[in-house]
């Protein structure tokens, strides 16, 4: 794997750009590949003004030392989007959709401290409904790992296998529930969410992608609104239920949400949901204490 260490973070808006321009000529074929590139970004320090903005979003509390767990995320994102708008990504940027995320958080990490992001491919999955890469991103303090993410992204188009049913299911995982998981979970709150939370997120995180910010553009993509972004979803979830100094999240982003719309939020012990109308359900996790 080639490693490029970058002077500053990338500007997202030529990425997305990019991203946007290459995109219509991009159909994954079997056999494709992802980059084999390691971007590395040392020296990174928080905007605080930044942080406060997402902090305030997300419902995590504002001006605490310790980072939301899901932060390092936005601080990767980025370097990310350098990848998959490349010249060498076989998916079309514009479209793709967060299916899954774990994220493993060794020890907490402070809004004054200083990093190291490293972010690269690790492949791509076949998926029922068309093609996903594996991302990761790791965050060092000190030459130590002490945050790391595993997301998978969807590109949907068919494969030649049967559907169960028709229509695009938008944000589905890469595998199906299993019994327990599919129990629902007691119900803790219901927060309401406005037209505009996908535009708001957008601003505090950087991630404007069109299926989250209008529902014109979000059209173009199969969808009939604007759906909020999973990282939101998971990120107010976490903020609600808290999680250990050492933990290990798993999401999985398994219906969108909507915009305007309601969602529950639900938890039990280690496990959370969020539910919407005639028993959807938008996302599954759990944030699991590191032994």
């Amino acid at each position: 794997m080639d490693t490029h260490t970058l002077s500053s973070a990338p500007a997202l808006a030529p990425l997305l750009l990019r991203g946007a321009l290459l995109s219509p000529a991009r159909r994954p074929r079997p056999g494709a590949e992802a980059p084999r590139t390691r971007l590395v970004l040392p020296g990174v320090r928080i905007d605080l003004a930044r942080l406060a903005a997402y902090e305030r979003i997300c419902g995590f509390g504002v001006g605490a030392d310790a980072l939301p767990v899901t932060y390092p995320h936005v601080l990767g994102f980025p370097l990310a989007v350098r990848i998959m708008s490349g010249r060498g990504f076989p998916l079309p940027l514009l479209g793709l959709v967060h299916t899954s995320i774990e994220i493993t958080r060794h020890r907490t990490l402070t809004a004054t401290g200083a990093y190291e992001l490293t972010v690269y491919a690790d492949g791509l999955v076949p998926h029922r409904r068309g093609t996903e890469a594996v991302l990761v991103t790791e965050a060092r303090s000190g030459g130590a790992l002490v945050w790391e993410s595993r997301s998978t992204y969807l590109a949907r188009h068919g494969t030649g296998r049967q559907e169960a049913s028709p229509g695009p299911s938008p944000e589905p995982s890469g595998t199906e529930p299993s019994g327990e998981e599919a129990k629902p979970l007691p119900a803790v709150a219901q927060w309401r969410l406005g037209e505009d939370l996908g535009r708001r997120y957008g601003a505090a995180s950087g991630d404007r992608n069109p299926i989250h910010l209008h529902a014109l553009t979000a059209r173009l993509f199969g969808f009939p609104r604007a759906i909020a972004h999973g990282m939101w979803t998971v990120a107010r979830c976490l903020a609600e239920h808290g999680t250990p100094d050492a933990v290990r999240v798993r999401a999985r982003f398994r219906a969108p949400v909507p915009l305007p719309g309601a969602v529950t939020y639900a938890a039990q012990g280690t496990a959370f949901a969020l539910y919407g109308g005639e028993d959807r359900v938008h996302l599954t996790g759990e944030a699991l204490p590191l032994g």
